[in-house]
């Protein structure tokens, strides 16, 4: 009967030996992979200070430029609907036609009374020519007097007739319902056949003026208050004209500029806000009412320096901070900015003109680091390359 053997377990000599060479090759290869420590290049571009646009961006709302609720002035039967809905009309135009059978009778009627009343006028002036003339014989004062009071009387029953007249025609124009402003009509909210009342509270249809809209903005009086202190100290240069621009809704920058038609007079007790209402021109109609749209107002120009955006880095709590080589080192400052200009910060404290501002190679930097700069360029797009060598003899 064959034996089974256990195997002895191998020797601990050689797996030792092996542990402690792996332990003693790992310091070679983290520095094969790190490899030689050394300044970080840094692309840099050199600040100056110039005349930039003054910039406030506000958010807003487009609204009407004129907009009326067409309601009928007097009751009948709607016997016509006239236009065609999402078109344009004239101020003057037919909208609705209401029966005026009735209203034709009324106008009759007091035509009628009109000519009445003439007649007794012109009988009451008869009778008092020929009594005054007949004055001492046979006719006394008294009954010239009361000629004269009849006179009055037929042509006061006559004005009352002409003005009765005047509002049965009044009333029978009435039953044609028409725009009074140039607009966009709505689709209408009756239809043929419908009873309606005079000056009822549902608007039989709408008409909109949509060329030109306005856009109703709201500022803060506190930045408000913050501008004029930055005119008043000479900060900010004020123009001679405020340069109103609007981005729509899709981000498109819109062609026509504003003209600021009413600036507000009163803060709102609520939001702590004064109301702005700007005038656009809106020949395609690019802007309908209620559109939030986002409005710049170019205030003047100010004294300060561009820093790229793509050269800045903003923390959670809105600081806003850039790199500048200073000494062969990278060092990190905070930024005030007021606003924005052409994908760059419009900085006025935290850097000065002439230092050198990192705009490439921000992935690893880190405030204190040994930096080689680079003098570089970087576009409007934020595209960075480096800068050409200047020309001998330059």
């Amino acid at each position: 009967m064959a034996l089974l053997r256990l195997s002895r377990p191998a020797p601990l000599t050689w797996i030792s030996a092996a542990l402690l060479s792996f332990s003693l090759c790992q310091p070679a290869l983290a520095q094969m992979r790190r490899g030689p420590a050394g300044p970080i290049a840094a692309g840099v571009i050199t600040l100056e200070e110039a005349q930039v646009p003054f910039f406030v961006t506000l958010p807003g709302r487009a609204v009407a430029y004129e907009e009326v609720d067409i309601r009928p002035r007097v009751g009948g039967t709607i016997a016509e609907i006239t236009y065609e809905s999402g078109r344009q009309v004239e101020a003057g135009t037919t909208l609705f036609r209401i029966e005026g059978d009735t209203f034709e009778v009324d106008v009759a009627a007091a035509e009628a009374e009109v000519a009445r009343a003439e007649a007794a006028v012109s009988a009451a002036e008869g009778t008092r020519s020929r009594y005054e003339r007949l004055q001492g014989t046979g006719v006394t004062i008294e009954d010239v007097e009361t000629a004269r009071v009849a006179v009055l009387q037929s042509k006061a029953e006559l004005s009352s007739a002409q003005a009765a007249l005047k509002l049965a025609q009044l009333n029978l124009d009435r039953t044609e319902i028409k725009s009074p402003i140039t607009g966009v009509v709505a689709v209408p909210e009756v239809s043929t056949g419908a009873i309606v009342t005079a000056n009822q509270s549902d608007a039989l249809t709408t008409v909109t003026r949509l060329d030109p809209i306005y856009v109703d903005v709201e500022e803060s009086s506190k930045r408000l208050a913050e501008v004029r202190a930055l005119i008043d100290g000479g900060t900010l240069q004020r123009g001679d004209d405020v340069d109103v621009s609007l981005t729509l809704e899709n981000g498109v920058q819109y062609d026509q500029k504003g003209v600021l038609e009413s600036p507000g007079t009163r803060v709102s007790t609520s939001t702590g806000t004064f109301e702005f209402r700007i005038r656009f021109d809106n020949p395609e109609r690019h802007i309908m009412p209620g559109q939030f749209l986002r409005v710049e107002v170019e205030l003047g120009t100010t004294r300060a320096i561009l820093v790229p955006q793509g050269a800045t880095s903003r923390a959670a709590d809105g600081t806003l901070t850039a790199f500048v080589a200073v000494e062969g080192k990278a060092e990190q400052r905070e930024l005030t900015e007021r606003g924005s200009y052409q994908n760059a910060w419009i900085v006025t404290e935290g850097v000065t003109a002439g230092e050198a501002l990192i705009v490439d190679g921000l992935s690893s930097m880190r405030n204190g680091a040994e930096v080689t700069t680079v003098p570089v360029t970087i576009s409007e797009t934020g595209i960075v390359t480096e800068a050409a060598a200047p020309a001998n003899g330059g």
